[in-house]
């Protein structure tokens, strides 16, 4: 087939029409390649030039500005694009000026409601944190009020969350006590929840929103079961009256303190923590005892010691990109029931800002909480005024009604944190993911067993590699198909997937499915290769392979690596007196292929055809042509 190729003088592109049957061309015997040619009307055009900067540009403001956040800017006077920028930067003066009695009062019920849930949430999440309970209701009072300034989403209900708070009470308690040393442990806090705002703030910056969605559904719902697995074993100590408990988080150490320990159980303690769990888990109230008072500043309890600066970085950057996918998600989540548009790195710098605030008026890392948020959405809010309402009505609570709770006992205490997080465990959710995706389902479990066997910290480690493992799997392994023709149509698809699809006498037609790279040229090479080997053992003499078709339309970029296989490949095939076709190469793809040329012209346009179809009828009849 390559000496065909010569001695018809480059053959063309191909037939255009694409409803005659296989060898249609040849069916005139007095027709040549220069008549087959001519019906070549369909050619695989370049891309416009561009100059390099421009390229540059483009590809950098999908990356970092994919919503184009700045396009109603243009075309518009200095003074108008001012107004725009302070209404983008404090999205509350786009709603206030237009806001209403009757808005209000739906604003009033979701506030008063999402405020129903703040002290128990506020209570239970910051004893899950190993911190003072004032400290969780005093989180949801500014927190909120920040949000509504700069926040994006009428739904978003902020305040402590139970992820968020495990996780910055596991890490702080594996190097201080927080009942050994209250002060230090609280500084921690604070230092840790400025950390995470500067880093949560900085993403939306530097719209760097991109790197929160490596933390997949999947090592969301698996982690989020086992820490409520390990937050609910910890409560045992309460629950069963045991006096010495193992500090550790690990299912193992935990299960083993509480039966090398069974003399200090309690029936009295056990009985009454039931009896209380069940009635919570039935009921969903809480009582509790805490001091009045507005939130203490506590910018002087920020600590920069070198000895736990480490662990304060450290600790705020897991905590911040933990609540910083959970409040996006569910702001997304609600905004699209709603039908309006929440902006990602808007959202970022509002959460990120409200913690750096936070830090200094005695709160810890806050989000959009789901729970609330659903409560807030179902009470019909339509604002960001619920969270005013909700703040207010907390601030209201810390100044005059602490002193009507009644003071919780340990084992309550307990029993509030166990039915505050046993919603986390999603068996709906996880069902769905082994139906969905077994591979997804493996990274569920892992985060799971890793959170429960190992510590919070690791399991969510192991569980975050492994999605970025099956991802550089997906690159370095791309799929690829075999394709045949679905008779009666010019449509050429899967073989394994469409059994009705036929392979093409002598013609190997295969589709790559990913961007061509210098992590998968090689797998590329030797699997295509294999294919030919594969083909040429199952062919029989009247119809040996003569032609490779790679179909192209689904790689969107190559690099330098890429165009080498691509050239590589070529001359393997050519070696083995097989021709190798390309079809339909993408804008990217046909530029560096046309720079390829400029050194040599490696693939000349007798080897490009527009579609598959095109290339089997030009490609079968040349073939024809040539017999003896």
């Amino acid at each position: 087939m390559v000496g065909m190729r010569g001695a018809y003088g480059g053959g063309g592109y191909s037939n255009g029409n694409e409803s005659r049957p296989l060898g249609a061309a040849a069916a005139a015997p007095m027709t040549t390649s220069t008549e087959i040619a001519s019906m070549a009307v369909h050619k695989v055009a370049p891309p416009p030039p561009q100059s390099t900067a421009s390229k540059m540009k483009a590809r950098v403001k999908e990356t970092f500005f994919p919503d184009d956040p700045f396009r109603g800017f243009k075309g518009q006077p200095l003074g108008t694009q001012w107004l725009m920028a302070v209404k983008y930067l404090f999205p509350i003066l786009d709603w206030l000026p237009g806001y209403s009695l009757s808005l209000f009062k739906s604003d009033l019920i979701s506030g008063l409601t999402i405020a129903s849930l703040a002290i128990p949430q506020g209570i239970s999440y910051a004893k899950l944190a190993s911190l003072p309970p004032i400290i969780g209701l005093y989180s949801s009072f500014v927190p909120p009020m920040v949000y509504a300034v700069l926040g994006s989403s009428r739904d978003l209900a902020v305040g402590p969350v139970s992820i968020a708070s495990l996780v910055m009470g596991s890490m702080l308690r594996d190097a201080v006590s927080p009942s050994g040393e209250p002060l230090l442990f609280l500084q921690l806090a604070f230092t840790s929840t400025l950390f995470a705002g500067v880093v949560q703030a900085s993403l939306g910056i530097l719209r760097l929103g991109f790197i929160i969605d490596f933390l997949s559904r999947a090592t969301l719902v698996g982690f989020m079961a086992g820490a409520a697995i390990i937050v609910s074993l910890q409560q045992l100590k309460a629950l069963l009256g045991i006096t010495h408990f193992t500090t550790q988080m690990g299912l193992v150490p935990v299960m083993a303190s509480v039966f090398h320990h069974t003399k200090e159980w309690s029936w009295q303690t056990i009985l009454m923590g039931v009896c209380f769990l069940v009635f919570l888990l039935a009921a969903r109230h809480v009582i509790g005892q805490l001091k009045c008072g507005l939130n203490r500043p506590s910018w002087d309890k920020l600590l920069f010691d070198p000895t736990y600066l480490g662990l304060t970085m450290k600790t705020g950057l897991i905590t911040g990109i933990l609540s910083l996918t959970e409040g996006i998600a569910v702001g997304r989540t609600f905004a699209s029931l709603k039908d309006y548009q929440v902006d990602g790195n808007k959202e970022m710098m509002a959460i990120g800002l409200m913690n750096v605030v936070g830090s200094c008026t005695s709160c810890y890392v806050t989000t959009g909480a789901f729970s609330r948020s659903a409560v807030n959405h179902n009470a019909g809010c339509k604002t960001a005024m619920s969270n005013v309402v909700m703040a207010l009505t907390v601030m209201v609570t810390l100044l005059f009604l602490m002193p009507l709770f009644v003071y919780t006992p340990n084992v309550v205490l307990g029993a509030i944190i166990i039915a505050a997080v046993i919603g986390l465990i999603d068996f709906p959710a996880v069902y769905q993911i082994w139906r969905m995706d077994k591979m997804d389902f493996l990274v569920c479990v892992c985060a799971f067993a890793g959170v429960i066997f190992i510590s919070v910290q690791e399991g969510l480690a192991i569980a975050v590699g492994l999605s970025v493992f099956r991802v550089l799997m997906q690159i370095t392994r791309p799929k690829m198909t075999v394709q045949g023709k679905i008779m009666g149509t010019d449509i050429y698809r899967d073989l394994h997937q469409y059994k009705e699809a036929q392979r093409v006498p002598g013609i190997l037609i295969l589709a790559i499915e990913a961007p061509i790279n210098f992590a998968n040229s090689n797998y590329l090479n030797e699997r295509i290769k294999r294919w030919i080997e594969e083909e040429n053992s199952t062919q029989n003499k009247q119809t040996e392979l003569h032609v490779v078709i790679l179909d192209l339309s689904a790689v969107p970029a190559i690099d330098t690596s890429g165009i080498a296989f691509l050239i590589d490949i070529k001359k393997s095939i050519e070696k083995r007196d097989l021709e190798l076709v390309l079809v339909n190469p993408t804008g990217e793809v046909m530029e560096k292929i046309q720079r390829a040329n400029v050194a040599q012209n490696h693939f000349r346009s007798d080897c490009l055809y527009l579609t598959t179809g095109e290339a089997v009828t030009s490609l079968s009849a040349l073939a024809k042509m040539t017999k003896p």
